[in-house]
């Protein structure tokens, strides 16, 4: 009994918790792919899913279904084991960064003291899973994709890096908590701005998101690094994509938008904080969408030129500018 009581409530307690958590974030990627299809179709003038349930709200399941009562095909030359735990590796980085991530006052599995650094280390090794699958596939273009994609986030994980470091300055702490209650002035959030329009063209490369998705690239490499996958590989790696994208929606909305605080002095009580925080989030995946949407495909020089040329000197300047600012002003957090 007195085993139980030390150890296997705490331990059924963060079960239940991670549960409450995962569940909605597996939903929520279920639906943002709907919400990808529909939003889409309506900006290219066409209809999207609608046959699939009223609306199409079913499609996502009948499409999860479908992929997940397929066979998995595995190469006769592929390593399988690697082959098999890349998509896998993928989808639990996605899912495991949320255990830090408060989407309300106290509503966090684990309010670390240092959970912009765990957050920023769990999303940084998501490149281990698609150099795996590109290696182990056994083919040129999935080779070709793997290491288009370590070289693509490897390079803007070096931009986030100093964003957040301009956030850190400003904030004076690296718990997620504290640094969306900290105080910030109006010349704060200005010199931010810059680094927020940063953090978001950076979160679509390190997502490999249009038109950043060179790793993926249809025209040359026929899918990239999930060339050779199928069946329930293939949908590990489709749901570690879009639970990325939402991680780091999240990411923006804690470091520049508030996170679960109402915005332009709203009363906290008409509207709970978690909805503030699914509102904030749901508008920066419209982001995402509008991206893939509106623009073409970059070139990959053109990528990295952005990433290493413009970025990399911008955000190193930025973090002088600001770091300046704060010290004239005797701004420091204490």
């Amino acid at each position: 009994m007195d085993f139980w009581a030390e150890y296997g409530w705490p331990l059924l307690l963060v079960f239940l918790q991670a549960l409450a958590l995962l569940i909605p974030i597996l939903i929520s990627v279920a639906y943002l792919i709907y919400a990808e299809r529909k939003v889409m179709g309506l900006m290219q003038l066409r209809q999207g899913p609608q046959t699939v349930g009223i609306f199409g709200l079913l499609q996502p399941i009948a499409d999860a279904v479908k992929l997940f009562s397929k066979e998995i095909i595995i190469p006769s030359q592929a390593h399988a084991p690697v082959f098999i735990f890349a998509p896998m590796l993928t989808l639990f980085l996605s899912l495991v960064a949320w255990s830090v991530v408060p989407v309300n006052e106290g509503w966090a599995i684990a309010d670390i003291n240092v959970g912009i650094l765990f957050l920023f280390a769990v999303s940084a090794m998501g490149v281990y899973g698609v150099l795996m699958a590109g290696w182990a596939s056994n083919s040129k273009y999935a080779f070709l994709g793997g290491m288009r994609s370590a070289a693509q986030m490897v390079s803007y994980e070096v931009s986030m890096g100093l964003v957040i470091v301009c956030v850190l300055l400003c904030v004076g702490t690296l718990n997620l908590t504290e640094i969306v209650m900290a105080e910030r002035t109006w010349w704060m959030n200005v010199l931010l701005f810059p680094m927020f329009i940063v953090f978001l063209v950076s979160i679509l490369a390190e997502t490999n998101r249009a038109p950043f998705d060179l790793p993926e690239g249809e025209s040359e490499l026929s899918g990239g690094f999930m060339v050779e996958y199928s069946a329930m590989a293939f949908a590990l790696f489709f749901l570690g994509e879009y639970a990325n994208m939402i991680l780091m929606s999240a990411m923006a909305v804690i470091l520049f938008m508030g996170g679960w605080l109402p915005p332009f002095g709203i009363e906290a009580g008409i509207i709970p904080g978690v909805v503030w925080f699914g509102l904030k989030t749901a508008m920066i995946l419209f982001f995402f969408i509008w991206v893939r949407a509106s623009l073409p495909r970059y070139r990959y020089d053109q990528l990295m030129r952005l990433g290493w040329k413009i970025f990399l000197p911008f955000t190193l300047i930025w973090v002088v500018v600001i770091s300046g600012t704060l010290l004239y002003l005797d701004a420091f957090p204490k």
